[in-house]
């Protein structure tokens, strides 16, 4: 079911579309097409999209409270002002260059918590950065090899976390107060054939919805893992998804293109494009950083 924004989607066809994020006082949604180098801004209110380009595979734009973003663009993070000046770089596995920065996500605390992947698939060869709101960038969770989903209950005592490679989601103990996480375990296994699970959200209710990429649907667990529902979307590749509008109630879901061939392009006309949902619940709202 869509929601009445416009045609029900952002139109602009990207190639690996990702990293969904709402943010409130602009009421706008920021996203990413991480081939392109891009970082979109949509407006649902004016239907208008700016981007701005980066030199590089932009895996995430994160949003902070100042207004900023947190870029990550191949191996580093950017905080980047309103006109594009960035003010802040980070660098991490300068030795390893076939990786880098792929879904970026903000805790409940205003702290970034942002993974890398390996493009070469060597197992344990990335990491989960924690990016504090001093500056700091340290590693959480070290050895994985496909960092994606990232997302918090609405109580922020668990945390939700994907390792693409490994298909399953874990639940870590969470403390706000410090971001330690403990007692790593998994809530879910995904089978090969229900596509490769890539980007997570949290509903205001607590359900964990999961983009299956390759699998054309996304899913809402319950805490406990069961499978609440199985949303089937008109396009193979979902990536990623984040709640969004006025009171948080549409679902937005990134999408892929680039796998498709232009047979399979012509009969996904909406592959590519940020799709509108309505789901019947609310999310929650997104952290904001250094807020």
């Amino acid at each position: 079911m869509l929601a009445p924004f416009g045609d029900s989607y952002v139109p602009i066809r990207s190639q690996l579309g990702e990293s969904p994020n709402w943010r409130p006082d602009q009421e706008d949604l920021v996203y990413v097409d991480i081939f392109a180098g891009n970082v979109h801004t949509f407006s649902p209110t004016t239907g208008v999209t700016e981007t701005q380009h980066f030199d590089g595979l932009v895996g995430a734009a994160v949003p902070a409270a100042d207004g900023s973003l947190i870029v990550a663009v191949d191996r580093r993070l950017l905080r980047v002002d309103r006109r594009g000046v960035v003010h802040t770089e980070w660098e991490v596995e300068a030795d390893l260059p076939d990786n880098r920065f792929n879904d970026c996500k903000c805790d409940p605390a205003g702290r970034v918590w942002a993974g890398t992947m390996s493009r070469a698939k060597v197992v344990g060869s990335a990491n989960l950065y924690l990016l504090d709101t001093h500056g700091t960038l340290t590693v959480s969770i070290p050895g994985v090899t496909l960092s994606n989903g990232v997302g918090w209950s609405p109580d922020a005592r668990s945390m939700y976390y994907i390792d693409s490679t490994t298909r399953r989601l874990d639940v870590l103990d969470f403390d706000v107060r410090d971001s330690s996480v403990s007692n790593r375990r998994t809530l879910v296994r995904f089978e090969p054939d229900v596509g490769l699970p890539d980007g997570l959200t949290v509903d205001a209710e607590g359900g964990i919805w999961v983009a299956l990429a390759s699998g054309g649907a996304i899913r809402r667990y319950l805490p406990d893992a069961t499978l609440d529902r199985t949303v089937e979307l008109p396009v193979s590749h979902p990536t990623s998804l984040a709640f969004g509008g006025p009171d948080l109630r549409t679902l937005f879901v990134t999408t892929a293109s680039f796998a498709l061939s232009g047979e399979e392009l012509e009969a996904e006309p909406l592959a590519g494009t940020v799709l509108a949902l309505d789901v019947g619940v609310g999310g929650l709202p997104a952290g904001l950083y250094g807020g």
